[in-house]
This record gives C-alpha cells, structure tokens and sequence, in this order.
C-alpha cells in the first residue's frame, strides 16, 4: 500500500509529453499502421474523411488500453529497468489521473466510432480496449505464462476493426490478418523475455523464461515461428496478396526461420545479464553475446510484421491485382 502512495504521488506538475507517454506512442503507432492497412484492404470506397476519423478513433483507443495499462501496472513497471521510467511509477503522473485518462479516452473513442463510422467497428474496438485492459492486463499477464499468447488478441484485432469500418463487416481475409498478429507475437515476446526474464522475475510476472525456463521458451519460440510462416504466405493463396507480398512473405519467412532455429540451438537465457541489473541503464538491444540470437529474431520479427502489412497496404493503393490461387 506504501509503494501504490508513493506512486500515485507527483513530484512535479505533470507535462504533455508525460500523459503523452502514458499512450504507449510507439506501440499506438503500430495499431494505426495495421489498422490502415485493414481499412485500405476491404477495398471499399469509404469517404476519406470518414476512413481518417475510424482510424483516429482506433489510435485513441490504443491510447486508452496504455494508458490504463500504466495505471494499473504502475507497481511492477517501478520494479522493472525496462519500464521504471514510466510516467507512473516515475512520480510523473498520479496513477488516478491515468486511470482517468484511460477510461475518458475508451469512451471517446468508442462512441465517436459508432456515431460516425459504424457499430460493428464500435463494437469490436470496445471488446479490444476491455480484453487489453482488464482480461489481459488485469488478469492474464500476472496469472499465467501463457499471458501474451491469449492476450495477443488484443494486439491483432486493429486490422479487423480497420476493415469493419470500411465495410461494415469482417470477411475471413480480415480475421487472416488478425491471425498473421496473433500467431507472430509468441516468438515476437518470448524472444524479448529471453533477455530481459531477470526483468519478469523481479517483478513477479510469470513470463514463459522464468516460469519454463529458458531451454522451453526457445523450444516453443521456434514452434510458433514454423506455425507462423504458413499463415504468413496464406494472403496470396486468398485473394489478399499479389506477387510482391508472396516474395516478401517467402524470403522474410525464410529468414525468420533461419534467426529462430539459430535461436532455439543457443543458450540464451541460461544465464544472468548483468545488463538487466537494477543499477544498469542498457538499452533494450544492449545485450551480452549469449543472447544475441534472442535479440536479432526480436529485432527481425518487427521488420517482417512491418514488411508483410506495408507490402499489402502498398499493393492495395497501387491498385495490384492479387494472386486468385484458391
């Protein structure tokens, strides 16, 4: 109780930029990007106007979930290097504040959503925000290792909601996409995990290296990598994709195969990284030379998400006609 008082007390008058923090900017900026390229990709003739308010109400909500995300995670991101210098456990913001922020946030974006653009959107960017929110943060990521696998739907479903606002429905093509983000955020963590468990276990959440331990986490990264290129190269087989992605998809999945097995015939995560010391002020790819292979597949696996998502969207404002294989 202490420690919750101590953080939900500013040193200072909090500034823009702190409660812009609290948005998860960076992590907003990839819900927009997937979002975008589901709205482009439902191929609809929605009013610009109207496709920029959708994914504004998208951006919004993404801000919402970190926010609240912050407000309740503020006593073990204080325990963590990697998140100790956020605006919470910082003394930046009051935890009431961001808790504020969030719920405001949720509803703007929701009912603004729903008014202007359509229900079905609406609706499933109110069950995003309350499943990152409350069953994942709340729940799931303090309860079990599994906590990002479940939890990953919250990450995956801004295509959806970006194609629901263009058409007013979510076709199989739409829930592909959520599939491709789904799949790809197991090895995406875990590889982070590798290299920052001492992080987790300090704080007390149950992330798969500290529960597992490291040889498991690496078995199961590469066995989600091999589920995951085959849901990687399905778009060109389903109408989504044209030649340019099915080469993306193909050589990138190559590759990203290639990091994991390098990934799973390691050691990383077998010992302590003195970089992850309390004291220590690394940043998040300053790692020792046994965990370097963890590091690359999770620097590759933004790159290929990246790739997959911008090759689609550029290929849908060109105007490219897609594979028809099935």
């Amino acid at each position: 109780m202490a420690m919750l008082e101590a953080l939900n007390t500013s040193k200072a008058p909090a500034r823009w930029q702190d409660f812009l923090q609290l948005l998860k900017p960076r992590v907003m900026s990839l819900v927009v990007f997937t979002a975008l390229t589901g709205l482009v990709c439902a191929d609809r003739n929605i009013h610009p106007v109207l496709g920029a308010v959708a994914i504004l109400c998208i951006a919004v909500g993404a801000g919402a979930s970190g926010a609240l995300n912050m407000w309740w995670d503020a006593d073990i991101d204080a325990k963590m290097r990697r998140t100790r210098g956020r605006p919470v456990p910082a003394g930046k913001v009051q935890g009431s504040d961001a808790a504020a922020l969030g719920v405001v946030l949720s509803l703007f974006s929701v009912m603004l959503m729903g008014m202007a653009v359509n229900w079905v959107a609406a609706g499933l960017l109110a069950f995003t925000i309350l499943f990152y929110a409350v069953v994942y943060t709340m729940w799931l990521k303090r309860w079990t290792a599994q906590n990002i696998v479940i939890g990953g739907l919250a990450g995956a479903l801004p295509p959806v909601i970006g194609w629901a606002a263009a058409d007013g429905a979510a076709p199989l093509n739409a829930w592909l996409l959520c599939a491709i983000i789904f799949v790809w955020t197991p090895s995406h963590f875990w590889a982070l995990s590798l290299y920052t468990s001492e992080d987790y276990a300090r704080a007390g959440v149950p992330m798969m290296p500290v529960v597992r331990g490291a040889a498991s986490t690496r078995r199961q990264v590469w066995i989600y990598s091999v589920l995951l290129i085959p849901f990687c190269i399905a778009p060109a087989f389903t109408g989504l994709g044209s030649v340019a992605y099915l080469a993306v998809a193909g050589l990138g999945g190559a590759v990203y195969l290639l990091l994991a097995w390098r990934l799973f015939r390691s050691k990383a995560g077998e010992t302590p990284d003195p970089r992850n010391a309390p004291e220590a002020n690394g940043g998040l790819y300053d790692v020792r030379a046994g965990a370097r292979d963890a590091r690359n597949l999770f620097a590759f696996s933004i790159l290929y998400l990246a790739l997959l998502f911008a090759t689609l969207l550029g290929e849908h404002l060109a105007g490219l006609k897609p594979l028809e294989l099935l």
